[in-house]
């Protein structure tokens, strides 16, 4: 394994009675770096994750985690890995304080009463450790669950969909932490369906039906996906939404008051264009360039 890599699977497949999960899965995480994990619900990212951390076996494939065998070494690599599943998983009945030393007993933290104060102090949690866990609402909850996953300091934090179901100022200030802690050296993998937090990482992967179908930077993928993109805004999109999917070339998504029109085919797609000017005035068209999800969208039609 490449001393600079966190992460190195290669291969890895699972199924779960006969019906495949992941397929031929490989990934390489670099150490200090945020590495997110994109694709709809259902795609592989969860079972993914509890390969590489050592929660399930994979059927096939090899690789390491921290430099141990994922399949041989799983205790070695739960030791050394914070892991934040999609659910709240922590005590509701017991205070942010009482789960937070309770965690820290589970790992052997040496003075866990005083590491347990350096976190709550860390993520704003101070004033609340006397509060329920079960009282607090999803962007607190989230951060208790972070200070949970970095209560024994682990080179590594698995973060699955962490921000689903909370607010746009608390993901955001979750991120900003995120990149904290990998400014500080940690690696980060998080997985995510939203687009804005694919672009806030450093390198990702695109995984749907259980393979991964793109990977790399944002600009890298983008490249990669080779379309071309025109904008087109004006009043009553949808005609001229309903016009462009009856040539049957070009891929159409609505954003906001525009529509963007795609397609790997860029003669193809030119003519479209140019015969949707012809035929319907009004319009407002102008190539740009092509999106991430842009991209991703081609990817999964």
């Amino acid at each position: 394994m490449d001393e600079n890599f966190a992460i190195e699977v290669n291969n890895l497949c699972k199924s779960f009675d006969g019906v495949p999960a992941v397929i031929d899965t490989s990934l390489a995480v670099k150490k200090g770096e945020i590495f997110g994990f994109l694709g709809p619900n259902g795609s592989g990212k969860t079972t993914t994750i509890r390969m590489l951390c050592g929660l399930l076996t994979p059927d096939s494939g090899t690789g390491k985690c921290l430099g141990f065998d994922i399949v041989k070494s799983s205790q070695a690599i739960k030791a050394r890995v914070g892991y934040m599943t999609q659910r709240f998983s922590l005590y509701e009945e017991l205070s942010i304080r009482e789960n937070l030393e309770f965690i820290g007993r589970l790992y052997g933290v040496i003075n866990v009463r005083q590491r347990v104060t350096e976190a709550l102090q860390s993520l704003g949690l101070l004033d609340r450790a006397k509060q329920l866990a079960g009282t607090l609402s999803g962007g607190w909850k989230q951060r208790l669950a972070l200070a949970a996953a970095l209560l024994h300091n682990p080179d590594l934090l698995l973060l699955d969909e962490p921000t689903a179901g909370v607010d746009p100022q608390a993901r955001r200030e979750f991120w900003n932490e995120l990149h904290e802690l990998a400014n500080q050296g940690m690696t980060i993998l998080v997985s995510t369906h939203y687009m804005d937090e694919a672009e806030r990482c450093h390198r990702l992967a695109y995984i749907l039906y259980g393979r991964i179908l793109m990977q790399g930077t944002s600009d890298e993928i983008i490249k990669e996906g080779g379309l071309t993109t025109w904008s087109v805004s004006g009043e009553n999109l949808m005609q001229i939404a309903e016009r462009l999917k009856q040539l049957g070339t070009v891929q159409v998504t609505a954003f906001g008051n525009t529509l963007h029109v795609s397609s790997r085919d860029s003669k193809a797609l030119h003519q479209a264009v140019a015969l949707c000017r012809t035929d319907v005035d009004g319009y407002h068209w102008a190539q740009i360039a092509p999106s991430l999800e842009d991209v991703f969208i081609s990817l999964a039609k």
